[in-house]
């Protein structure tokens, strides 16, 4: 089946997340001339007062345009206060040169007001530096010879975003460029662990990391003594991994209490050092729907959100612009088709409001227990289902709920979460995939931590509730969840 642009179009603006519209919506302002951001309007009394004085100006605008000789007729500075009224309210539009036939030709701002266009694009914040430019930065500071600058600038390209250095060293000796000696890239990566911030950057494992750290730390001053974690670290990160604590014990000198206090100090240093260098945008959450309850009518209502994502219209000086016979007609075939590509943009966001309203609606009703009681409360609900009841196709629904978030009286969840298969229990009731690892939390959170539960146990406890799942869907939700295995929740 061949899909006309619009309707590509159409899907594609469905599918975004908030950010990803509001990023096209900047990308459009900024290469679309005749889309602007709409300005907030007023009221539905003032819209009809100014109906009803443009259709009487339009009235006046018929006859000639005299101007009274006799002062004491009232009307007789009408005519003055039409051409006053109109400069004001068309600026640099009323000119019988405001139109030019140069098809490069681009009307000019009036009355020197700020451009809300403009302002949007110059508020968007700018992007930030990257964590290799950020530690060439710091590399460039220090005084070294060139030779080994060179081995370091080399070495910073294959540094991720962690902070790490996880290529292997003779791999990289073998694919030097002509400019490095490949015999100077350990004391480059040496010199570059010791400079850089914040320490454990250029690390090439989470043990070296770690033990950059305590190296950095120890050398401040008034640092306390922290040569148990410098052992735990350089001997035993293994049995720490698998919670081995008894057998630490057993070969080091420290006690069970010596070996918990060091590994809490451990818990201070920061495993991923290069994520300190860059903010987490894409961690941001705008909820595209709020959910709220009314109590008068013992329900629950959805209201979308603007978010970042701003209103928008078509130029009425462009509108113009494209009706007026008088400009070439190249220059209106441009007009007109920016115009139309505003146009298709516009309507695309409105019905991808409408689509995600609908769908959300559909939600709300089928998912009342889960606002009421919680996640344990949430039911199947294949998106067929919606798909049918709302006489849309499936994989609508399935982009209507894309990367989009509501904001509840529980929370902020993604509307996906709402969607999924589910299992029954024994009393018959459906019960979702999500509300059986809700289930699965709540009894590892309730369990005894000095003897937790294996997951044969776990499978035992959900069928004493009426949930028969296998041992292997146990694990499974258990790892999604990251939730770690009984022994390495056993406290001592």
């Amino acid at each position: 089946m061949k899909l006309a642009p619009r309707m590509i179009h159409s899907m594609e603006i469905l599918q975004m997340s908030s950010m990803a519209l509001e990023e096209r919506i900047e990308q459009e302002l900024s290469a679309n001339p005749t889309l602007e951001l709409h300005e907030s309007g007023p009221d539905n009394g003032q819209i009809a007062e100014q109906q009803q004085q443009q259709q009487r100006d339009n009235e006046e605008g018929e006859r000639d345009l005299v101007v009274r000789d006799d002062k004491d007729d009232p009307n007789h500075c009408d005519d003055f206060e039409r051409l006053s009224n109109i400069s004001e309210e068309y600026g640099d539009a009323w000119s019988a040169n405001t139109y030019e036939t140069d098809e490069n030709y681009r009307p000019s701002r009036n009355n020197g007001d700020h451009d809300a266009k403009f302002d949007a694009m110059a508020n968007t914040a700018a992007r930030q530096q990257s964590l290799p430019d950020q530690l060439i930065e710091q590399w460039h500071l220090i005084d070294c010879p060139q030779h080994l600058r060179q081995a370091g600038n080399y070495l910073i390209g294959f540094i991720d975003a962690d902070g790490y250095l996880r290529t292997d060293i003779q791999m990289l000796r073998e694919q030097v460029p002509m400019d490095v000696d490949p015999d100077d890239l350990n004391n480059a990566l040496e010199l570059l662990q010791k400079i850089s911030e914040p320490a454990g950057i250029g690390a090439q494992n989470l043990r070296e990391c770690l033990l950059l750290q305590i190296n950095a730390r120890a050398q401040q001053e008034d640092a306390p003594d922290l040569s148990r974690e410098r052992l735990l670290v350089d001997k035993y990160m293994e049995d720490i991994k698998h919670n081995r604590l008894p057998s630490i014990a057993k070969s080091s000198d420290l006690s069970l209490d010596q070996i918990k206090q060091a590994i809490h100090n451990l818990r201070q240093f920061d495993p991923h050092p290069g994520r300190s260098l860059i903010d987490d945008v894409p961690g941001r959450i705008t909820p595209d729907a709020i959910i709220e309850y009314d109590d008068a009518e013992d329900r629950y209502t959805a209201r979308l959100t603007r978010g970042y994502i701003p209103s928008l219209q078509i130029s009425r000086r462009y509108k113009k612009m494209q009706r007026d016979k008088t400009i070439d007609s190249k220059t209106r075939q441009f007009v007109g088709s920016n115009m139309q590509s505003a146009q298709w943009l516009i309507e695309a966001i409105e019905q991808r409001r409408n689509t995600l309203l609908r769908v959300i609606n559909v939600v709300i009703e089928a998912q009342r227990d889960f606002f009421d009681q919680g996640p344990q409360a949430l039911h199947p609900l294949p998106m067929t289902i919606v798909a049918d009841q709302l006489g849309i196709h499936v994989a609508t629904v399935s982009r209507a709920v894309n990367e989009k978030y509501i904001q509840t009286p529980r929370g902020i969840f993604p509307l996906r979460m709402f969607f999924s298969g589910g299992t029954e229990t024994e009393s018959g009731d459906a019960m979702s995939w999500a509300a059986v690892q809700a289930k699965l939390e709540q009894i590892i959170t309730d369990e005894d931590k000095n003897k937790p539960l294996s997951d044969d146990q776990l499978v035992e406890k959900l069928k004493k509730i009426g949930i028969d799942i296998a041992r292997r869907t146990v694990a499974k939700y258990r790892k999604q969840l990251d939730i770690p295995t009984a022994r390495q929740r056993k406290q001592f």
